[in-house]
């Protein structure tokens, strides 16, 4: 990793492994757990903007309350801060980031495309200099955009089309080939690349390296964190999974019987698919899934599963996935596992 970088992120470890902002379910006892372990923890946007600022203070709390077992650099929070930026408000989100200083603040999302980007990324570094600004893409056209734009981010995160959670609807592409093409198109800008989609393990930690990552940033790999704010019928689910190319779809249907509208077109979230979605393709009414669903969320933990008619966010990676653990251990783990492969494919000579 760059030195620049490390001088941000003192207290992170190579490779840099980062816990992505997933909504609600990245809260600040996930992002405070992987920073300890020495990655990079996000909290994931709220239902509401003025949530993230009540997480910041919990992250705050936790960080104070574990003392020296947590890095504190300097002026600012060793967490980071997610929004989706066609959703939140950004007015109360720079307020939050001014008064708790994260060390990082992700943006993604924008409704009125790349320059919304510009001003989000000028007012959240008036209120907070110190903190760095994230910014996710998965096309190569929207990497070149970001050159254009007056405020460039320090960091940007490329996601390829296997990841989990909202990501491009249609002009999406596997993280294999579109990370090396974007890296040539940001070379000599200075901004770091991370990658994501797909990674859940050390030979995914590895793969990222050698495309040339600084770090990678891993989902799904956390909802079956302990510290993941997330019912355990979702975690099992996720579990549960495997083959992702046939047990995951991208699919708006399960927004709308959550009641969630206005992303962007651009945007399709990947889920875990079950009674919900085989029976939209076999021609039942929005109104007859919606009241089912509607009776399943009353079930608790019954409403997950194949049989089950819950929202289950997840990436194309769930089969990679065999069991829930604390998030420092997942960090430690994946962590020593790609080092040992790396060392592998390129022993030291004696």
């Amino acid at each position: 990793m760059a030195t620049s970088l490390l001088s941000r992120y003192p207290w992170v470890s190579s490779p840099f492994v980062v816990s992505a902002p997933m909504k609600v379910m990245s809260g600040p006892a996930l992002a405070v757990a992987v920073s300890r372990a020495g990655g990079l923890g996000f909290i994931g946007p709220g239902a509401k903007t003025q949530d993230t600022s009540d997480d910041l203070e919990k992250a705050s709390l936790l960080i104070r309350q574990a003392g020296s077992t947590v890095p504190t650099p300097g002026s600012t929070l060793p967490v980071g801060i997610g929004y989706q930026l066609w959703g939140d408000d950004i007015n109360v989100a720079v307020a939050a980031i001014e008064k708790h200083k994260p060390c990082a603040a992700w943006l993604y999302a924008p409704r009125q495309g790349p320059k919304e980007y510009d001003d989000w990324s000028s007012k959240i570094r008036q209120a907070s200099p110190d903190t760095q600004i994230w910014i996710q893409i998965g096309t190569l056209k929207e990497a070149k955009e970001l050159l254009q734009n007056r405020e460039r981010p320090d960091v940007v995160v490329v996601q390829g089309a296997e990841s989990g959670g909202h990501g491009r609807a249609k002009d999406g592409m596997g993280l294999m080939a579109l990370f090396p093409e974007v890296a040539d198109a940001m070379a000599g800008s200075q901004i770091h690349l991370f990658a994501a989609g797909g990674i859940a393990d050390g030979r995914g930690v590895a793969a990222a390296l050698c495309l040339g990552a600084s770090g990678v940033v891993m989902g799904t790999r956390f909802l079956a964190a302990s510290e993941a704010r997330i019912s355990r019928g979702y975690q099992d689910e996720v579990v549960r999974a495997v083959d992702g190319a046939t047990s995951t779809t991208r699919t708006l249907l399960y927004n709308h019987l959550r009641g969630t509208f206005g992303w962007p077109e651009e945007y399709s979230p990947r889920t875990i698919f079950n009674k919900s979605f085989v029976e939209q393709q076999e021609g039942k009414s929005f109104e007859e899934l919606k009241k089912l669903h509607d009776e399943a969320v009353k079930t608790g933990d019954k409403g997950w599963g194949p049989e089950g008619r819950l929202a289950t966010y997840a990436g194309a990676s769930v089969g990679l996935i065999h069991d829930v653990k604390a998030a420092e251990d997942i960090v430690y783990e994946i962590r020593e596992d790609a080092l040992e492969r790396i060392q592998r494919l390129y022993p030291r000579k004696e």
